[in-house]
């Protein structure tokens, strides 16, 4: 009687066994597959800021518009830009955006009289700067 009492032991123990590790096969498939939520993430818009070192400056003397430039690849180049007329003309004025950020541009400009400039890369543009050449 003994060794029935065994046999029937080993096999509850080994029906539990099976059971129970049949269950988590069939129960973790179905989790490791489950599809994962999606997080949709809003696409980074380039901004540009800009900022003349000089409000005033006589003809053709150097000044910087400096500025940050947010979305924007370090290494990319900004261009100044000028209103012209009804146009606006990129200048041969470009620096190159630095790894934290931010640029710095040397300027020049011959046209006298009130100068509306921006800062361009891509599609993004800066809010217009003016700067007086006397």
């Amino acid at each position: 009687m003994n060794r029935a009492v065994r046999s029937a032991a080993v096999v509850v123990i080994a029906v539990s066994l099976l059971g129970g590790g049949a269950a988590a096969a069939f129960a973790e498939p179905a989790q490791l597959h489950a599809p994962k939520p999606i997080v949709a993430t809003a696409p980074v818009t380039a901004e540009l800021t800009a900022k003349a070192s000089a409000t005033t400056v006589h003809a053709w003397q150097e000044f910087r518009i400096s500025g940050t430039a947010k979305g924007i690849k370090a290494g990319s180049k900004v261009t100044v830009q000028q209103k012209q007329g009804a146009k606006w003309v990129a200048l041969p004025a470009q620096a190159p955006v630095n790894a934290s950020g931010t640029y710095s541009v040397r300027v020049k400009l011959g046209l006298k009289g009130v100068n509306q400039l921006r800062i361009g890369a891509g599609s993004a543009i800066s809010p217009v700067v003016s700067v007086t050449v006397r």
